[in-house]
């Protein structure tokens, strides 16, 4: 476990939970002494001391548990640290990876040894923006950084046993776009199913579809509320799309296991470590079974996950001065291309200025710090209806936002009774970020309790009695609409305050003042949180001048030109070439023989409470034993 986590940290934190209960059953049996007289006084200092083991809690053990939800799960958590990445760097040597007389990238165990690994890492835009506000650069310069520390000459592979560092750095935006490409076809499929999409064969969720690459969100939903799991959207997050898009193409262009593929995502937030120890994301979900075969442990597409904060603790255990790494781009010999040419042209977009232009890197302030899901969501129905215009409500706190995408009539505008027809409205979302939100939310989606009583009528729930709903911070009169939660087509609901750049791993204000890194531009002393905040999202929306600048001396492109823009019309949306993350994804099922339902869609489930049933089986038994026979309790 992370030692820079603490209570403080916690602030994605739902409800408390009983009392983990996970310690007490893996306790040895202790042994009655020898000897032993019951009516033998003792002091204590007479008492010999016992060498008890201490408990060890996986996070296997938390996800199976619902004792406790969100980031108190993360307290709990062994592994998973800066610690275990040089472990494994230290215990496994890289696979060399060499091209061969045909061209194609191979690897190459030295004398068939087949304890080495394919190091491969990713990267979130919140990490990088965390970064780039602590040290005064920008957010580009930020991602070099980390690159550095990784990859680099002088970052990990300068120490350690073997010199292993990672071969590909994975920026998660690119997979990330191929997340709001299928979450938008989703919304689309809720809304009318007969549409063709590309999760047609996957089943559609319920109206609203929520999002569900939160971790902390999706923890709270399966452990406290599974009525609101069949409007879970099914699609995977980034993370775990990008781990599984790394195990399955490595594994099959480089003729290696899934094992020998070592996958460390570089994340937000402390719940994303609960997220990759899921047993849906796992090699057993997509990889194809064979009966000759023996039978396996289940590999991680994501292997480790650690956070801003512990990318910097990996940097001081291995005496690496962070700052002081070069802020420019790896060498090319340093990284080698992907083995798959579409597939290196779509990760590193860089590299193929001369073919194509650079992704879009950072979305619109109005898309949101988490990912821009909603933000999609709503520019694909606007895609659909060019006439259309959208319209944004705030709820009671800055955290609650509704949407609503109004159409003119169909004819001119004419009167009706001496009034001007008004627009149609098409679509209505809504995001929900924080706790306190995320429980109104919650409540309104709960279904309406029957009545036992004979002609007793349904008591109606939150969701369609406008006063309930307004009282709970909802839709209603008090936040000026008149609308219930079934309205909504899409929400967007993320577990952290402000969203994922406020996440519990993120650097705090109160770290700023830790050890003697050189943080320039750093301003007078006293910053608040919510101002330290705001540096981290100006990071995270905005493009500096020096970002412009270095893009033109890496590419032969228009400095202004920040879309992918080779299909016009609406193959471009939201910045975003749909086109060409359909052929991506097609060409990524084709290539491995793999649907795109088993390789981008994942399920939920609702976890039970195990806490009080160590021997609820024989106490039910007597229970009913003693019904039979007249006696009770």
């Amino acid at each position: 476990m992370s030692a820079i986590l603490s209570a403080d940290d916690l602030n994605d934190f739902i409800s408390p939970g009983v009392a983990c209960i996970k310690p007490v059953e893996t306790l040895p049996l202790q042994k009655p002494e020898e000897n032993n007289n019951p009516y033998e006084v003792t002091t204590e200092d007479k008492i010999p001391a016992q060498g008890h083991v201490p408990a060890q809690i996986s996070l296997t053990d938390c996800l199976a548990c619902s004792g406790c939800v969100t980031s108190a799960e993360a307290v709990l958590v062994s592994l998973q640290s800066h610690s275990e990445v040089l472990n494994t760097l230290d215990a496994h040597s890289s696979i060399p990876l060499r091209t061969n007389a045909e061209g194609h990238l191979r690897a190459e165990p030295e004398n068939g040894a087949t304890q080495g690994k394919i190091f491969v890492a990713s990267v979130s835009p919140q990490v990088r923006a965390s970064i780039a506000a602590t040290y005064g650069i920008t957010e580009r310069k930020a991602g070099w950084l980390i690159d550095q520390l990784l990859g680099g000459p002088f970052g990990l592979p300068s120490g350690g046993n073997h010199g292993s560092g990672f071969a590909w750095i994975i920026d998660t935006n690119a997979l990330r776009e191929a997340c709001l490409v299928l979450g938008a076809d989703e919304v689309t499929a809720s809304l009318s199913p007969s549409i063709h999409n590309t999760s047609s064969s996957a089943s559609a969720p319920k109206r609203p579809v929520l999002t569900s690459a939160c971790p902390g969100w999706i923890c709270y939903a399966e452990k406290t509320h599974p009525h609101v799991l069949p409007h879970l959207s099914r699609l995977k997050s980034p993370q775990a799309l990008t781990g599984t898009l790394i195990k399955t193409m490595l594994s099959q262009s480089l003729d290696i296991r899934p094992d020998q593929i070592w996958h460390l995502a570089v994340m937000p937030c402390f719940d994303k470590k609960l997220e990759a120890s899921r047993q849906e994301l796992t090699d057993v979900y997509w990889h194809p079974s064979s009966q000759d075969q023996e039978p396996t442990p289940p590999v991680r597409d994501v292997d480790c996950v650690i956070t801003a904060r512990e990318l910097l603790m990996l940097a001081d255990t291995r005496g690496i001065s962070f700052p002081s790494l070069p802020q420019q781009p790896l060498p090319a010999s340093s990284t080698p291309p992907f083995p798959d040419p579409i597939l290196d042209s779509y990760l590193f977009p860089h590299r193929h200025q001369h073919t194509r232009k650079r992704r879009r890197r950072n979305q619109d302030p109005s898309a949101g710090p988490s990912g821009g899901y909603l933000h999609h969501v709503l520019q694909t129905q606007l895609s659909l209806h060019p006439d259309s215009k959208l319209h944004a409500t705030r709820g009671r706190n800055a955290d609650v936002l509704e949407y609503a995408i109004t159409q003119p009539p169909s004819d001119s505008p004419r009167a009706v009774d001496g009034e001007q027809e008004e627009a149609e409205t098409i679509f209505k979302a809504a995001r929900y970020y924080g706790s306190r939100n995320i429980t109104n939310l919650v409540r309104k989606l709960k279904p309406p309790k029957t009545r036992r009583l004979p002609g007793a009528a349904a008591r109606p729930s939150s969701s369609t009695n406008p006063r309930a709903a307004s009282k709970s911070g909802g839709p209603g009169p008090a936040s000026g609409t008149n609308n219930n939660i079934s309205d909504y087509a899409y929400v967007e609901v993320m577990a952290c305050p402000g969203g994922c750049t406020n996440g519990g791993g993120q650097i705090k204000v109160d770290d700023l003042g830790l050890g003697d890194r050189n943080r320039p531009g750093m301003g007078k002393e006293g910053i608040t949180q919510k101002e330290w905040l705001a540096r981290v999202d100006e990071a995270y929306f905005s493009m500096s001048d020096d970002d412009d600048a270095d893009s033109d001396s890496l590419s032969t492109s228009s400095p202004d030109q920040d879309v992918v823009m080779e299909d016009e019309g609406r193959d471009v949306v939201n910045g975003i070439n749909v086109k060409e993350v359909r052929e991506m994804l097609r060409h990524w099922s084709e290539s491995t023989g793999i649907s795109l339902e088993r390789l981008c869609f994942t399920s939920f489930r609702a976890v039970e409470s195990e806490v009080g049933k160590v021997d609820q089986g024989g106490q039910e038994r007597v229970v009913e034993l003693a019904g039979r026979i007249g006696g009770g309790w």
